[in-house]
């Protein structure tokens, strides 16, 4: 990667001005109350003596996905980068509406990470994705930008990145996760939009909303400081995950049938066409289904809610770019690395049972027979 054309003497923020060698927080205008007060965004710039590049590190643009903002905090207080050269802008809360509000959208129910670039023009949350574009965004030489699963769900760590793009490609390998999904990302991503602008950009998704998960900060933190050794701003020795593999297709499994379900498979398992993910039972607790794998993968996200109805999703199975027993031995040999630790840790989250070996169909209802 390159040494990045973006550090000049003065970063500048806002009207504030931040001088190599120095650390300082900035309170962003973003908007203003109905009292004429001013909405900020809080933000930590950290930059060393000697230029390189300039990275944003960025979490909760949805509000309610606040695993971002632990690993942000992390990196503030119990893991702060020593610089050597280039300079960090931190970001804990993008979204400061929805963060105060528990709420994923912003308060005129766009999503802001569906429009950017932004308008200086345009509503509410157009205004805030152009500030954070002029200010933070078009000042960097890379992008990392923090998510979760939407609500009622949980992913296995993965960072998403658009691969066709050497230097975006470099960045996501550099921060060493497992699993790498390859696209562009949603149309008004943050993520797309950066790249758009010349600046790579790669977004980690990990965990659930509403929460601050200790296997997550390990994995983000570490990825970061990856990230900051590979572009050599910090000192060290990257920490490598127990393998790559890079998905280009993922496919959805829905319920077909309202009920209870029991699962079998949790974030991060390995999964074989026609395995069992979870058993459906009807309220009464009657047998209704078993929903199985239409895949050989590896389970990327799945529902955390037991409660469906038909359509609803049930897990997000990531089709790997190599043979599922490599990774298997992969695994094998690593039993101690964060990666592992954060898949012992999300299995937690949901309770997992054995298929059951036979069901007794109900015989109130002979339809729900099989």
């Amino acid at each position: 990667m390159d040494q990045g054309n973006k550090d000049t003497d003065q970063l500048r923020i806002g009207d504030v001005a931040v001088n190599r060698g120095r650390t300082r927080d900035i309170n962003l205008k973003i908007s203003e109350t109905y009292t004429s007060d001013d909405i900020t965004m809080p933000i930590r710039v950290i930059r060393a003596k000697q230029p390189g590049p300039v990275i944003f590190v960025s979490a909760a643009v949805h509000g309610d996905e606040i695993n971002g903002t632990g690993i942000v905090h992390d990196l503030m207080f119990n893991a702060p980068p020593k610089l050597e050269r280039g300079s960090l802008i931190l970001i804990p809360v993008v979204n400061v509406f929805g963060f105060e509000n528990n709420n994923r959208y912003m308060p005129d129910r766009r999503d802001l990470n569906r429009s950017f670039p932004g308008n200086a023009e345009g509503s509410l949350t157009s205004r805030m994705a152009d500030v954070l574009m002029r200010e933070i965004v078009r000042k960097c030489d890379y992008g990392i930008d923090l998510h979760t699963a939407a609500f009622q769900r949980t992913n296995y760590p993965n960072v998403r990145a658009d691969l066709r793009d050497p230097a975006v490609r470099d960045l996501a390998t550099a921060f060493g996760c497992a699993l790498v999904v390859d696209g562009k990302g949603p149309e008004g991503s943050l993520r797309r939009a950066a790249c758009q602008e010349g600046v790579p950009t790669i977004i980690l998704e990990a965990g659930e909303p509403y929460k601050i998960e200790p296997s997550v900060l390990e994995i983000g933190v570490q990825g970061i400081h990856n990230i900051l050794i590979h572009l050599g701003m910090i000192e060290g020795q990257p920490v490598l995950p127990p393998y790559e593999a890079r998905i280009t297709k993922t496919t959805w499994v829905r319920a077909s049938l309202g009920g209870i379900l029991r699962f079998h498979v949790s974030a991060g398992d390995l999964v074989e066409a026609g395995q069992a993910l979870a058993s459906n039972y009807s309220i009464m607790g009657n047998a209704r289904s078993v929903i199985t794998s239409p895949v050989d993968g590896i389970i990327l996200g799945m529902a955390t809610m037991p409660a469906v109805k038909p359509g609803e999703p049930i897990c997000h199975i990531a089709i790997p770019n190599r043979k599922l027993r490599s990774i298997r031995r992969c695994l094998e040999e690593d039993e101690s690395s964060s990666h592992q630790l954060a898949y012992r840790h999300l299995s937690t989250n949901i309770t997992v049972t054995r298929p059951p070996r036979q069901f007794v169909p109900d015989a109130g209802d002979p339809q729900d027979a099989f």
